[in-house]
């Protein structure tokens, strides 16, 4: 953390969903290097929990859609930030079959805005744009995907974080070669779990409505397989990726993955049962199987060995901690605990783990 902190501190953060689940996260943790953050999000109802989450008056919040590209490049340029992190996305698998024209605007276009904006604002040293594990065409076989390996999806979703990472990679090569005062990469995270996230048909959250509402836990694919990992995992991997890519833009600029240890595997349902054994005191508690209307992927992996030789970046927490982590937030929440305190000590302990 210590790195970390020297290097962002005073820095100038321009991050995209910063009210967002990882969003929430990462500004929690720029504040307390002492980073000066910019954010800019839809003002939805994610926008509460934001609020809620972390100490939301030091930061600058601009509240516009990233496909408003006047408001946007406008936002971006005044401010003039160091580093960019672009966040922002329609994220669920399940609203992407309901709304495939609004995914591939947010998750595509909304990537080109971004990328585009950035040719015109001197100031930037770094630009991160988080984009999917699920980028990968997957060929459902047991071994992890790497960086080199062929894009695609099958599904609105995927189809749309493929096609962003396209993009990124045209524009990057059109538009950057030539700047050697920029780096851009793309980053691409397993299943992240974590508090705070209250997304619909995702697992965690799906297991605290069961237990608020004293209900069976219905589940989809209880033997599919994800690289699941803390939140606070791939962060650590965005916050080293802006890093070096401020200080080498050339030779860190590309795709990474960041994905937990790919021995690691757990089921939804064990997943499920792991957290609902933490919080949940019933004893006669059942999972209940009902197969989704919609085409998910049931064995993915990330090979992450790139970032963990050129990055130096490392996962901190075993699969097992990184749930149990997320079950005592939501523990924390539902016994009305101060979730603010309990962000700031989760994060504390990652960042002090070896």
């Amino acid at each position: 953390m210590e790195s970390i902190n020297k290097f962002y501190k005073n820095k100038k953060v321009f991050v995209t969903g910063h009210t967002g689940f990882k969003g929430s996260w990462l500004v929690a943790v720029l504040l307390k290097c002492g980073s000066k953050v910019i954010g800019y999000s839809k003002n939805d109802k994610k926008r509460k929990n934001y609020e809620k989450f972390v100490n939301y008056k030091r930061i600058k919040n601009i509240y516009g859609d990233i496909l408003d590209v006047k408001n946007f490049n406008t936002s971006l340029i005044k401010n003039q930030p160091d580093i960019i992190f672009h966040l922002a996305a329609q994220s669920l698998v399940s609203d992407s079959y309901k709304d495939p024209v609004s995914t591939f605007q947010t998750n595509l276009i909304g990537s080109v805005n971004v990328i585009n904006a950035t040719r015109f604002c001197s100031q930037v040293r770094s630009l991160v744009m988080i984009t999917s594990d699920k980028c990968y065409y997957n060929k459902e076989v047991n071994r992890g995907y790497k960086e080199d390996d062929i894009l695609g999806g099958d599904d609105p979703y995927s189809a749309s974080k493929a096609s962003a990472e396209i993009a990124i990679n045209a524009f990057r090569k059109s538009f950057f070669l030539k700047n050697n005062k920029i780096g851009i990469a793309t980053a691409r995270a397993g299943n992240v779990i974590g508090g705070g996230d209250w997304s619909k048909d995702r697992l965690i959250p799906d297991c605290i409505r069961a237990i608020i509402k004293k209900r069976n836990l219905t589940i989809r694919n209880p033997l599919a397989t994800r690289p699941w990992q803390h939140v606070l995992e791939p962060i650590s991997g965005y916050l080293v990726l802006g890093e070096k890519l401020y200080k080498k833009p050339k030779f860190y600029s590309g795709s990474w993955n960041f994905g937990p240890q790919i021995n690691e595997t757990k089921s939804v349902q064990e997943v499920a049962k792991i957290v609902m054994k933490i919080i949940d005191k019933r004893e006669k508690f059942k999972v209940v199987v009902k197969k989704g209307n919609f085409k998910e992927s049931t064995l993915l992996k990330l090979n992450s060995n790139k970032a963990k030789k050129k990055l130096k970046w490392k996962t901190r927490w075993t699969m097992n901690n990184s749930i149990k982590q997320a079950a005592l937030w939501y523990d924390c929440y539902l016994n009305k605990g101060d979730i603010n305190k309990k962000t700031q000590a989760q994060i504390n302990y990652y960042f002090n783990t070896n």
